[in-house]
């Protein structure tokens, strides 16, 4: 019985955790985090930033926040986004320097 749920929690993990990855198989929204990893912005700022419309900004915003990759701050009327926490940059720096040393 104890393997069994340790069995169901290990499938759980395994299937959130590819859920998580998936998250970062679209280049608009690395684009989106590289940014956000330098400093905050609103969804104007990395829309011109990008040079993309910022429904389409939005939208990646959206996932990103839902996946607790980004996180928002209100004030006012403008909203202002940032990476979640300090794993999302360590994760990227990881995957660059994964890429990196490959051409060596």
């Amino acid at each position: 019985m104890k393997r069994d749920i340790q069995k169901q929690n290990e499938e759980k993990l395994c299937f959130e955790l590819a859920e998580f990855f998936k998250i970062f198989s679209d280049s608009t929204r690395i684009r989106i985090l590289n940014l956000l990893k330098r400093q905050e912005l609103s969804v104007g700022d990395i829309a011109e930033e990008l040079k993309m419309h910022q429904s389409a900004i939005s939208h990646q915003l959206r996932i990103l926040k839902q996946s607790r990759l980004v996180k928002v701050r209100r004030e006012g009327k403008n909203s202002f986004y940032s990476l979640d926490d300090e794993h999302i940059e360590i994760i990227l720096q990881y995957g660059i320097d994964h890429i990196n040393e490959r051409g060596k």
